[in-house]
C-alpha cells in the first residue's frame, strides 16, 4: 500500500453508469466499492476487483473502457 496525503478524485458518473449499465453490476455493489475506493484510497475498479465486487475480465474491459475515455 502507498501511504500519500494527496486523495484521488472520486470516481465519474460515467464510470459508474458504465459499470452498471454495460457490466450489469448493482448499483449497491459500486456504492459499496466506491466507500472502500474513499477508505483505501485506491481507484474503483481496483477495489471493486480486490473484493470480488468485478471479475478480472470485467476489470480489464473497464480499464479499456478508461484508457480510451
Amino acid at each position: 500500500m502507498i501511504n500519500t496525503n494527496d486523495s484521488i478524485n472520486p470516481p465519474s458518473d460515467e464510470l459508474c453508469n458504465f459499470i452498471n449499465d454495460k457490466l450489469g453490476i448493482s448499483q449497491d455493489a459500486i456504492e459499496l466499492g466506491i466507500k472502500r475506493s474513499c477508505l483505501e484510497n485506491s481507484p474503483l475498479p481496483i477495489v471493486m476487483w480486490s473484493y470480488g465486487l468485478i471479475t478480472l475480465s470485467q476489470l480489464k474491459v473497464i480499464l479499456l473502457w478508461l484508457k480510451k475515455n
